[in-house]
């Protein structure tokens, strides 16, 4: 099978795949339920429910009519005892549902089908955004507007993305190992959806049983004509939706665009699972997997979590800690955000939560030198940018020329600082250059939205003024 990559840039990092081997675990239900409103990219959600009500597993606590979006469901069964604003492992407060589970484990009707057969593509992707679905790796974009190109573009591929680049991390594995049918269930579905010409499911090489297993699945399906899988390189950022795209398509997704802008549309494996059982048995996206791992937890593994879950309780549900905890990280060590509290909730966007000790070397702080232009932080971007100068760009205050340089382009995929051998902070001051310029332009959008209106309102006076005389 031949083997995809692009180039250039990217880099090799320590995988510590502990948990590779350890199958899901659904871990019980939450006591308190934390559901905040907003979990996704877009416009936030408003209660649906009140202080007092009985809700069921799978209904929806808070939606809004806002295209950009996706409702939130209630992930147990129980009553609502509060709405407030709650911390979130952004680091933000969110205005979230806090619900008292009665363990009595109620479900909404939820309504099963056995063909997609009969269903229009707008049914279908009304069905996924009633579900709730979002991108489970990490973006938590509204998958039915992923599926909702404008007319003008047009879709010839739908990318499975089972590449999981980040260390630790093993949930696509995972999901790859236990789900295949689910995972080509949902390609098949955004292949009617997007009235696509052929499905890949991309897989990294260090997982080749995956593909594998995936492989025998498509052709015992006959479905060989649709769907292939290819195999990619194992280098980190692989799983990057433009790095994707460039090494098993060729295509370069231009500066400022889209995978659509391409004739693509590349899905995380466990949102291809999650449409799949949104689609065929009406199920909303009220749990996931994650991973858990690190140095400081007794049991790493693969859990099936209820979305809502927070840290303290899972703690206590996969055995506790083994040494005292000195970072706890959402997401992988490359792009995951550290936390300053236990009392954070599992989001549809969590694909992992780590934990360290105080021995962990990964934590070991480490302080700048000098940058010795080495050049190293050039040759790891997978995007081809000049991490060094967008580096001296912003700790000059120069948005312009940090703009100049492509800032916004970044994907923060961290591969710049990880090589860097004077421990210069480029990840994290690209990020803040990139935030600085988007809401410039923000601000600038407003201004001209607002100068164009007073132009309109100047010329309706104008021609009632002129009609008048």
């Amino acid at each position: 099978m031949k083997l995809f990559t692009y180039s250039p840039g990217g880099t090799e990092i320590e995988e510590e795949k502990w948990t590779k081997d350890k199958p899901f675990v659904k871990l019980p239900p939450p006591s308190i339920a934390v559901i905040p409103l907003s979990q996704h990219t877009g416009a936030p959600n408003v209660p649906a429910v009140k202080i007092g009500d009985h809700v069921k597993i799978g209904m929806v606590i808070g939606s809004t009519s806002a295209p950009v979006s996706a409702p939130v469901h209630a992930s147990v069964s129980g009553d609502v005892i509060a709405i407030e604003d709650r911390l979130c492992p952004a680091g933000n407060k969110i205005q979230s549902i806090i619900i008292k589970n009665d363990f009595k484990e109620e479900e909404a009707e939820f309504e099963h089908v056995d063909s997609i057969e009969n269903f229009t593509p707008e049914e279908l992707i009304k069905k996924i955004r009633d579900a709730g679905i979002v991108g489970l790796g990490g973006a938590a974009f509204p998958t039915s507007i992923k599926l909702s190109p404008p007319k003008n573009k047009v879709i010839e591929t739908v990318i499975g993305n089972g590449a999981e680049c980040e260390a630790y991390l093993t949930t696509d594995y995972r999901v790859m190992i236990e789900f295949p049918d689910e995972i080509i269930n949902g390609i098949l579905i955004e292949l009617k959806i997007l009235n696509a010409k052929r499905g890949i499911i991309a897989v990294e090489d260090n997982k080749t049983d995956a593909a594998d297993l995936l492989a025998k699945k498509i052709a015992e399906r006959n479905l060989e004509d649709k769907i292939e899988v290819v195999l990619l390189k194992t280098k980190y950022p692989q799983g990057g939706e433009k790095q994707l795209i460039k090494a098993v398509l060729g295509r370069e997704v231009p500066s400022g665009g889209l995978p659509l802008d391409v004739g693509t549309v590349v899905q995380n494996v466990g949102t291809l699972k999650a449409i799949s059982e949104a689609i065929f048995y009406g199920k909303p996206l009220i749990e996931r997997g994650i991973t858990i791992s690190g140095t400081a937890i007794k049991n790493p593994g693969n859990y099936i979590v209820r979305i809502g879950t927070q840290v303290s309780e899972i703690i206590d549900k996969v055995g506790g800690l083994n040494k005292k905890l000195r970072k706890l990280v959402f997401g992988g060590p490359m792009t995951g955000v550290a936390q300053s509290s236990l009392e954070v909730p599992v989001l549809k966007g969590t694909s992992g939560i780590l934990f360290f000790g105080e021995e962990s070397l990964e934590m070991a702080p480490e302080e700048e030198s000098p940058c010795i232009r080495c050049a190293s932080c050039v040759d790891s971007c997978p995007i081809g940018l000049l991490p060094v100068f967008l580096d001296h760009a912003y700790r000059r205050n120069d948005m312009k020329l940090a703009e100049s340089l492509y800032a916004v382009d970044c994907i923060e995929c961290g591969a710049c600082s990880f090589v860097c051998p004077a421990k210069r902070h480029l990840t994290e001051n690209i990020k803040k250059a990139k935030q600085s310029i988007l809401k410039q332009r923000k601000i600038e959008a407003a201004k001209q939205a607002a100068f164009e209106k007073l132009k309109q309102k100047r010329l309706q006076e104008a021609k009632e003024k002129e009609a008048k005389k």
